[in-house]
């Protein structure tokens, strides 16, 4: 394993080192925020019933967040009950509790349809983990005890307002700043991230609420710019000023929940939701001025919360019933199967890992020329389903995570991890 050792200070009588792999998982959608690991020497056809079951743990505390790796640690933002959040490191190497920190109370609890829960995904960086409650609470956290460096509160500091189903984004660190999305009067925020003090405010005239998307990061020549969804549509600032440059709100037209990381590649901002689809837009830059040009825009592309990968110029995601492989540059649609429906994707190696809002879990062949599935299985003891209102039961939610030849799934109060490379034999 590739890594880096990092001496960390703990707190009172505990202290300790972190070591953050080239192979970890250790934010939103993985090592460069694009739902893609670099790990090669994955299994290509998995056995009936799926990956070897490395570990299994039952009680990793409720929600919806999605586990991050890094440094032999698994970390969850989970809730108990409705009065207190929690951000949990376990060992990757057996699921046991590390440390546990509470960082607030469940965020909009009267929510319809009704889920309170955590949401967000913790970021390590370095030494820190940077975790957002989904009632506003901001914290970072050293990474070996948990203890708190420093906190903010999106509502109350920053005169925040998230959408009906309280916050879900995850803090984005970038350089010396952690970039987060209180809505209302403060678009979006730049801190220290050591100290947490504010480098700069965003602010759309239209105050509108947060949504539920994590932001990426687009560079056109020397203009670097957060884009990330709004209530009503995608918007970029200035990573320098925190200058709002530009906006699309075609996709959000008739969503109840913008939450899709936009996927960037080059100038170009594929952005999507569930309920009315996907569009493309290029940015140019000239003597200054930022302008927009829509090139293509689709209902059937994929918009799901389970996210879009890009891999050679073909986007693979799922629209409410099926698997999309779609062509980046022009939203042509190269196939679609039903596969296990909406899914959350992750990719490595040439393959695509499916994580169904059903529960099942997929193998796929990345590849433009059709659906060639390799393998699925449905993990065992899969969690009582929380009853949302009548016919909208809570559904798989959590994206798939890759990290050192280990699949890791998270389903409420459940976390399965599965060797994927066969390297380790036996069963535990």
């Amino acid at each position: 394993m590739i890594g880096r050792r990092l001496a960390v200070t703990g707190v009172g009588l505990m202290c300790g080192t972190l070591t953050i792999a080239a192979t970890d998982w250790p934010q939103w959608r993985g090592p460069a925020r694009t739902g893609i690991s670099a790990e090669t020497g994955l299994l290509r056809q998995w056995p009936a019933g799926g990956p070897r079951l490395v570990w299994r743990i039952d009680n990793v505390g409720d929600g919806f967040s999605t586990p991050t790796v890094a440094g032999g640690r698994v970390y969850l933002v989970v809730n108990e009950g409705l009065a207190n959040e929690y951000v949990r490191a376990f060992s990757a190497a057996d699921g046991k509790v590390v440390w546990s920190t509470r960082l607030g109370k469940v965020g909009n609890p009267d929510q319809s349809p009704s889920y309170p829960a955590a949401r967000s995904s913790a970021t390590v960086d370095g030494d820190t983990v940077y975790a957002l409650g989904s009632d506003g609470d901001l914290a970072a956290l050293d990474a070996v005890t948990g203890a708190a460096r420093w906190k903010k509160q999106l509502r109350s500091d920053f005169g925040g307002v998230p959408g009906t189903w309280a916050y879900a984004e995850s803090p984005f660190v970038d350089g010396d700043r952690v970039v987060v999305t209180p809505g209302g009067k403060t678009t979006m925020v730049a801190l220290n991230k050591r100290k947490g003090a504010p480098i700069w405010r965003a602010a759309v005239p239209s105050n509108e609420p947060a949504a539920y998307a994590t932001m990426s990061i687009l560079q056109v020549g020397t203009s670097k710019q957060y884009v990330t969804f709004l209530d009503k549509g995608i918007v970029a600032v200035d990573a320098a000023t925190g200058a709002v440059l530009w906006r699309d709100g075609r996709t959000a037209e008739g969503s109840a929940a913008n939450a899709p990381t936009p996927v960037v590649s080059g100038n170009i901002v594929y952005h999507a939701t569930a309920q009315t689809g996907g569009g493309a837009v290029r940015v140019s830059v000239n003597q200054g001025k930022v302008t927009t040009e829509l090139l293509y825009f689709e209902k059937r592309l994929p918009g799901m919360t389970g996210g879009t990968v890009l891999l050679n110029g073909t986007l693979y995601g799922s629209n409410m019933v099926s698997m999309i492989a779609a062509d980046f540059a022009t939203g042509a649609i190269k196939w679609q199967d039903r596969s296990i429906g909406a899914a959350s994707v992750a990719a490595a190696d040439g393959l695509l890992f499916l994580h169904g809002e059903n529960g099942d879990v997929a193998l796929v062949e990345a590849s433009p020329a059709g659906y060639r599935e390799k393998g699925r299985f449905t993990p065992p003891n899969q969690p009582q389903r929380r009853p949302g209102t009548p016919g909208s039961e809570s559904k798989t939610w959590p994206h798939p995570v890759l990290s050192d030849g280990r699949l890791y799934l998270r389903d409420l109060g459940t976390m399965w991890v599965y060797d994927v490379k066969g390297s380790n034999p036996g069963t535990k």
